[in-house]
């Protein structure tokens, strides 16, 4: 009886090998892409100015003496963050806003004595609702700790200006973020408009003194320290 002969193993086509290769390179591709643009891109990331009392103001109709008293925070006023990420490679400046802002300061003569900025974190958007989604959730923990708020530590003698003039101050107080207090000095630009007044500011954070962790994605590595502006339209209470 005749043996049968040895089966033959089945060759592997190298051609099948390359499609394989191809198909993987391809998804992984396609998925550090859709990641990238998820969470943020150069054309998405335009950051906005940062913000400044207008050069061009209404003309005060305050007397001087309607400048002594409580003020209160009221609309048009806006508050954020400015970051800076590098982005494969590539430095991308990012800035959220959001107009959900409130305060109140009390003036004496000239002089702020007592002031207090309270924004809401949890409504502060970017461009971006995946960049967004990350630092609500990941990296600030809204849930938890909604809003940050700035509190004057000491009165600023000669702070409010006359006329179209702006002053330019430091605010020292306190500003607390992630549920963390620290002690901090904002750097205020101060001027009259039309009924009110008009201030801005900038407060540098370095975000691990706020227990909050910078996101390093891999492909997306956000700076260790950021600043927290705002512009705020204020007057007087009635």
């Amino acid at each position: 009886m005749t043996a049968a002969p040895p089966r033959r193993r089945p060759t592997r086509n190298p051609v099948v090998w390359v499609v394989v290769v191809v198909v993987v390179v391809s998804v992984l591709a396609v998925g550090v892409v859709a990641a990238t643009r998820a969470y943020s891109s150069r054309e998405d990331a335009k950051a906005s100015a940062t913000p400044t009392v207008a050069a061009s103001r209404a003309p005060s109709t305050l007397d001087p003496a309607d400048l002594a008293g409580r003020w209160t925070v009221g609309g048009d006023s806006e508050a954020g963050y400015r970051v800076h990420e590098v982005l494969n490679g590539s430095d991308v400046t990012v800035t959220g806003r959001t107009d959900s802002v409130s305060g109140e300061a009390t003036v004496a003569g000239t002089a702020i004595t007592a002031a207090t900025v309270t924004v809401r974190v949890a409504d502060i958007a970017t461009d971006s609702a995946q960049r967004d989604s990350y630092f609500r959730d990941s990296a600030l923990d809204v849930a938890a700790f909604p809003t940050a708020t700035f509190t004057l530590g000491e009165p600023i003698a000669d702070a409010v200006p006359s006329g179209s003039a702006t002053t330019t101050v430091d605010a020292p107080g306190e500003l607390t973020l992630h549920g963390v207090t620290r002690s901090v000095t904002a750097t205020l630009q101060i001027g009259l408009d039309g009924d009110g007044v008009q201030v801005s500011g900038s407060v540098p954070v370095t975000f691990a003194d706020y227990g909050v962790q910078a996101p390093d994605l891999g492909f997306v590595r956000v700076e260790p320290r950021g600043a927290v502006e705002f512009l705020v339209h204020a007057s007087p209470a009635r």
